[in-house]
């Protein structure tokens, strides 16, 4: 290995690691909920209103700032993210009820410039060749960090002392580390004039759009698949299945972003043509599971649909980005992919509050079992549609 390529490779490493633990901060607060619904004496809705605010901070920054690190390098963006991190840590450590908002979207924030931005360094930072490779370890880094947030926070919960502290201060210490380690890290951009331009989203070219929805519906499917295990899993385990561990609790949902992870890393050997029907058969057959644990008040099958269901979402979800930006044009890029995380991300919030009206009305099992069903609808539509749209392209299927 020569010392161009060794410098590289630990260049790589530091952004992910950066990557990681942002995304990481932004699940920690997953098993904690019930301890906060016992502190300030609030019910499920309002843990899912709560856990939608984050959806707010990741379209506003993808919105606002999106294109922010093309213009002024991509390490600044990366701090202002982890800035937005230890903000959103600090503000959990304030014992008051609107701070939870107020960190939900500081998080939100750091995640929505953590996306793009960190992909965009790990691509500038690879070679030519290494550029799907390069992609891959960032959807995986993305969808880990993810996962490890509620282990890393259950653990913590479980075993340590000062529960609704001591998470968050972890979290800061990290994010201050791999601030340090980003100093390392050579910019590959240009800096020009400082200037926010707001992406505008309008009407979608007429070659992309076909494209655009059959990925898009899938995607909206299983971001809600995300979101429901993010926000409502904790009442579950604990309601439904009667589990009270809140290190099985931020396993379980380490399962379905593993499960991301692997299907994201799946598609690098299957074609286009085939991980995106895979992933919504994965979907429906996963949220189905899901819901059958509910009903069945089985820890097993719940568990086990939670990693089909992240299988079927990271194909669906990295074959579909990958579809929608490679036909986009290119001077419109930007604004086609930003619309569709804006679709993405109004499906980890929008159903993820009707569960909690749903349960605050009719109760949590009913209302499990309808999102279950009404999400495999969905993605089988989603199938059936990509399916006839590749026969009518004459192609033979893989």
């Amino acid at each position: 290995m020569t010392g161009t390529t060794a410098r590289t490779g630990m260049a790589m490493t530091l952004v992910a690691a950066a990557f990681l633990v942002a995304m990481l901060g932004t699940t920690m607060p997953t098993p904690i909920y019930p301890l906060y619904e016992e502190r300030y004496g609030f019910g499920g809705l309002v843990v899912t209103v709560v856990f939608a605010t984050y959806a707010v901070g990741v379209i506003a920054a993808l919105l606002l700032l999106g294109g922010l690190s093309d213009r002024i390098g991509r390490k600044p963006v990366l701090w202002f993210g982890l800035a937005m991190a230890v903000l959103s840590a600090l503000a959990f450590l304030v014992p008051s009820f609107g701070m939870l908002f107020v960190g939900r979207v500081l998080s939100g924030l750091s995640a929505g410039v953590f996306t793009g931005t960190a992909t965009a360094a790990l691509l500038d930072l690879a070679g030519p060749e290494e550029k799907g490779r390069a992609g891959l370890v960032a959807a995986a880094v993305n969808m880990l960090g993810l996962g490890l947030g509620p282990v890393v926070a259950g653990l913590l919960v479980e075993f340590a002392p000062a529960p609704t502290v001591l998470p968050y201060v972890v979290h800061i210490v990290l994010v201050v580390l791999v601030g340090l380690g980003l100093l390392a890290v050579p910019e590959q951009v240009e800096r020009q004039t400082f200037r926010i331009e707001p992406l505008r989203l309008g009407g979608l070219p007429e070659q992309v759009r076909g494209t655009f929805v059959r990925a898009a519906i899938p995607g909206f499917a299983g971001f809600a698949v995300l979101g429901m295990f993010t926000a409502v899993s904790p009442a579950v385990m604990t309601q439904v299945l009667g589990r009270q561990s809140h290190l099985l609790t931020g396993t379980t949902v380490f399962l379905v972003f593993l499960g991301s992870a692997l299907g994201q890393l799946g598609t690098a050997v299957l074609s286009e043509r085939t991980t995106l029907p895979l992933g919504c058969a994965l979907l429906v057959v996963g949220v189905l599971m899901v819901g059958g644990g509910v009903l069945a008040v089985s820890y097993a099958l719940f568990a086990g649909g939670a990693v089909v269901a992240g299988l079927g979402q990271g194909m669906s979800f990295r074959t579909g980005l990958t579809a929608v930006g490679s036909e986009a044009p290119a001077q419109v890029r930007g604004r086609v992919t930003a619309t569709f995380f804006l679709v993405l991300y109004v499906g980890i919030s929008l159903p993820v509050i009707g569960i909690g009206a749903t349960a605050q009305a009719f109760g949590l099992v009913p209302a499990a079992t309808v999102f279950a069903a009404v999400v495999a609808v969905v993605a089988l539509a989603a199938m059936l549609t990509i399916l006839r749209a590749q026969r009518r392209a004459g192609a033979p299927a893989n």
